[in-house]
């Protein structure tokens, strides 16, 4: 009969092929279970926290690398995965002192001598930032005299005339992106500063209510992935005036084309200001956009200038909508304190606060996730805090809502109704009924296409996910 011990290495080894699968939640369980048979195994806990780190659970992956540290010491890969969690939750300085003590234990790793210089860079930065910090910059347009900005004879792209968008502009900007193309500077100027007055005189809680012949889709995290969006618009069907989309934040970084997207659904915007909606996601903030991607794309493509604008843009977007009075979408969840309700969200100044900070119902408004177990807990991700079905349900019994709709988090298995279906995250694309007024759409970085068929009813709405 095998061991303990013999056990515990075949649920690792089971866990290692799940992981080479890209099924994180399967590896982390079989891992767990490893764990349970003897916790004595510091690479049990080291490849759990890597598999947390993929999940973006990095509140996990840091307590896992940090009690296989305590298990041993000189356990580099320990130090190297909780350096990499906590660079990603945005804590560089608690990263830095990990990569260092990787290099110490292993001079001649390569990764960790850049991770460690990388992470030099930014806690020097952020240094020198706090240490000029003063009240509220100019904006990015003072000075900027775009209609003076000459169009090159060359650029063979539709232009904007008249400083008013088109169909025909969006159609063309759709095909210049397929082909590699940019846009003029001059036009993304026209399109940031448009859209940024647009969403700055919309409410912190938009309130939307759906015409009889009016069709919704909710699309969450699109994170730069500019071909995924195009099958989803394939599938689902472009924006018109008889079908509305809310994008429920997180268009940018990590994905190769977060400036495209981001442009393509400012200029739907721009055209159809009430006909598509944006909520700002918790990767429509400065941090995130330095770390993870947006404001090298940005300065890479067309200058620092458009970076600082996309800032102030994404510092005017809502935060939440609410629709048909019984949907609150936003793009994390729900708060700390069960005496929230919509009215405090309608409150909320977000032209005072610009970046959500570490606390604070801007925060939780962006970051937060659901959890099974009741009442709330520690986050996952290490930033915010994880909220239980008993909370869901008092919040929306409070505010007389059916549900909260939410994206933020990676779904394996596609859409998923969570505590007893008043939370709805999503991933999956399934199909509505022909009658249906509201779809959701998740658009995240998962490779499959495969279309999913599945009905969801909430009173006359339902769902539909895309990825």
């Amino acid at each position: 009969m095998a061991s303990a011990v013999d056990k515990a290495v075949a649920f690792k080894n089971d866990g290692n092929k799940a992981f080479s699968a890209h099924d994180w939640p399967k590896a982390i369980d079989l891992y767990s279970k490893a764990i349970e048979l003897n916790d004595e195994e510091p690479t049990f806990y080291t490849n759990r926290a890597q598999a947390n780190i993929k999940s973006e659970a990095y509140g996990y992956a840091i307590a896992d690398a940090t009690k296989a540290i305590e298990l041993n010491p000189k356990l580099v890969k320990a130090y190297f995965r909780r350096a990499v969690a906590y660079a990603a939750i945005l804590k560089p300085k608690d990263a830095l002192q990990d990569f260092k003590d990787c290099v110490r234990l292993d001079p001649n790793n390569k990764d960790a001598k850049l991770k460690l210089a990388e992470c030099q860079k930014i806690v020097r930065q952020l240094n020198f930032f706090a240490a000029i910090e003063v009240g509220d910059e100019p904006s990015a347009a003072e000075g900027l005299d775009v209609e003076s900005i000459a169009i090159e004879p060359d650029y063979d792209g539709v232009k904007l005339e008249g400083n008013e968008m088109t169909q025909e502009f969006i159609d063309d900007m759709i095909e210049r992106f397929k082909n590699g193309k940019k846009i003029h500077k001059k036009f993304v100027y026209q399109i940031v500063i448009a859209v940024k007055k647009i969403c700055y005189d919309e409410a912190t809680m938009v309130e939307m209510k759906i015409p009889d012949d009016v069709k919704l889709t909710v699309c969450g995290d699109t994170h730069g992935q500019y071909y995924d969006l195009m099958e989803l618009f394939r599938l689902n069907g472009k924006p018109t005036d008889k079908h509305w989309y809310l994008f429920n934040g997180d268009f940018v970084d990590r994905g190769s084309w977060s400036t495209e997207i981001a442009l393509l659904l400012y200029a739907y915007k721009w055209l159809r200001p009430h006909g598509l909606y944006l909520n700002r996601g918790n990767h429509e903030t400065d941090d995130m956009n330095k770390v993870y991607g947006f404001e090298g794309e940005c300065k890479a493509k067309y200058n620092e200038r458009v970076f600082k604008l996309f800032s102030e843009s994404f510092s005017a977007l809502p935060l939440a909508t609410l629709v048909g009075d019984k949907y609150l979408v936003l793009h994390g969840g729900l708060f700390s304190d069960d005496n929230i309700t919509l009215d405090d969200i309608r409150k909320l100044d977000r032209h005072a606060q610009r970046q959500p900070g570490q606390a604070g119902l801007m925060m939780e408004m962006l970051w937060t996730d659901p959890q099974t177990a009741p009442g709330r807990g520690p986050s996952k991700r290490g930033v915010g805090m994880q909220f239980g079905p008993d909370v869901t349900k008092r919040f929306c019994d409070k505010n007389g809502l059916e549900a909260i709709i939410r994206s933020h988090e990676v779904r394996m298995d596609g859409y998923e109704e969570e505590h007893n279906g008043k939370c709805i995250t999503g991933e999956s694309p399934f199909i509505p009924p022909k009658r249906s007024k509201l779809t959701l759409c998740q658009s995240s970085l998962h490779p499959s296409t495969a279309i999913k068929q599945r009905t969801v009813a909430h009173t006359s709405m339902s769902a539909q996910i895309i990825s």
